[in-house]
């Protein structure tokens, strides 16, 4: 973990491309008028509309093994997994034994990130064994110093699992112990998942495709690309996003949900270090009356001077005001939006230079109040578990907390 998370810090603060602002998206709103609903916007921007026919299920935390446990179990036809975290122990062993023990004829693609998967020679002998393809996406060879920057910045970030070509989970979970348990203490993170059905499942299939094939897979069955009914009443889109200089879907997707907004604006992530035009729209959202909050790591981070790059964003926010709270209980890892009453984000984006020009993201965007209730609830129970940081306290902290925030921006201009 400390290995990986060095080399990704070094990155940040040092190697990380400086996205061209100009390229960024300005925008105060989104379409109001009858022929502009929020679909379309997203469509014209991101190339996915938001449709209608899912079930979505939000999962906290560990629980997210319960369902991938039942999911491995439940598959016909084929399981694949795509994982920038996959590591020995548990709860590595309990999912290689449900594949061991899957359906006769099933399937099993993997695929992971070895910045991420340290250690996973012995996970993938395993992983063999049960009778699953294995692939490493973009081995990284050579010793540590003599390593290809670009290549090791353009990671699979993305936790993608998908049975059937019916069911798609995709969160900010990694396979390994940090993820056990409800966030209960220092140990084991806070973090959020969901599980979907519907229509954007095929979408989530593709993302996983067109991995693999990088990886040299073959292409996948025309079973695993069945067509899906309408599951339930939500509309969704699955926005899958890659390198990209100027402006990635990562981006367009951060800037359009912000956009959205007219009523509440609420933002959990791991690893806030907004851009510009970012840090701007929550701005502009705020002059507009909308309830910008946003819920970042506190005390228990796991990269420090992430942690110190995101506490250098405060003061402009804070002053403008926008509400920032600390989680104080663990590692608070999620990636969420909430906007309004319906539409809610979860995925691996993060808000920081990696996942918004250069790593290999993914996100699912639903319109859906019952979703969008829950993760609500979620937030609120967080809020409890955590300290607000207020504008009057933050701008007479002490002038070595200040300069400690300012040491990753003196290191290397990495938004």
């Amino acid at each position: 973990m400390k290995l990986a998370c060095s080399v990704l810090v070094a990155l940040l603060v040092a190697g990380c491309p400086a996205p061209n602002h100009r390229h960024d998206l300005r925008l105060r709103a989104l379409p109001t008028a009858a022929d502009e609903t929020r679909s379309l916007a997203f469509f014209q921007s991101l190339g996915v509309p938001l449709i209608p026919g899912h079930h979505v299920e939000l999962v906290e935390n560990g629980r997210v093994f319960d369902v991938l446990d039942e999911e491995i179990r439940a598959a016909r036809s084929s399981i694949h997994i795509a994982s920038y975290i996959w590591r020995p122990g548990e709860p590595s062993e309990r999912l290689v034994r449900a594949l061991r023990e899957r359906q006769p004829g099933v399937a099993c693609r993997v695929l992971v990130d070895p910045l991420g998967s340290i250690n996973f020679d012995s996970v993938g002998i395993a992983l063999a064994n049960a009778g699953c393809e294995v692939r490493i996406f973009r081995p990284i060879q050579g010793a540590m110093p003599s390593l290809d920057a670009a290549r090791i910045k353009t990671r699979l970030h993305r936790k993608l699992v998908v049975r059937d070509g019916e069911v798609g989970v995709t969160g900010g979970f990694g396979i390994w112990r940090s993820w056990l348990g409800d966030a209960e203490g220092p140990e084991y993170w806070r973090d959020m998942s969901v599980r979907a059905e519907g229509p954007a499942v095929r979408e989530m299939q593709v993302a996983f495709a067109q991995n693999w094939q990088e990886a040299g897979g073959d292409f996948l069955p025309p079973e695993a690309f069945p067509e899906l009914g309408s599951r339930g009443a939500a509309r969704a889109g699955f926005v899958a996003s890659t390198q990209n200089r100027f402006l990635s879907d990562a981006r367009r997707m951060t800037l359009l949900t912000i956009a959205a907004a007219k009523r509440r604006l609420w933002i959990s992530n791991s690893y806030f270090i907004p851009s510009d035009a970012i840090g701007d729209m929550l701005l502009e959202k705020v002059k507009q009356g909308v309830d910008v909050r946003v819920l970042v790591p506190g005390r228990h981070h796991d990269i420090a001077p992430v942690h110190a790059a995101q506490r250098a964003s405060y003061a402009r926010l804070l002053e403008g005001g926008v509400r920032i709270w600390e989680y104080e209980l663990s590692m608070m890892h999620s990636k969420t939006m909430l906007v309004d009453e319906d539409l809610s984000v979860v995925g691996s984006t993060n808000m920081d230079p990696l996942a918004l020009s250069t790593s290999d993201e993914c996100s699912l965007v639903v319109e859906d109040p019952a979703l969008a209730a829950s993760l609500a609830a979620a937030f609120e129970k967080d809020m409890l578990h955590s300290r607000e940081i207020h504008w009057d306290g933050w701008r007479r902290r002490g002038l070595l907390q200040r300069l400690g925030e300012k040491l990753p921006w003196l290191i290397g201009d990495y938004l």
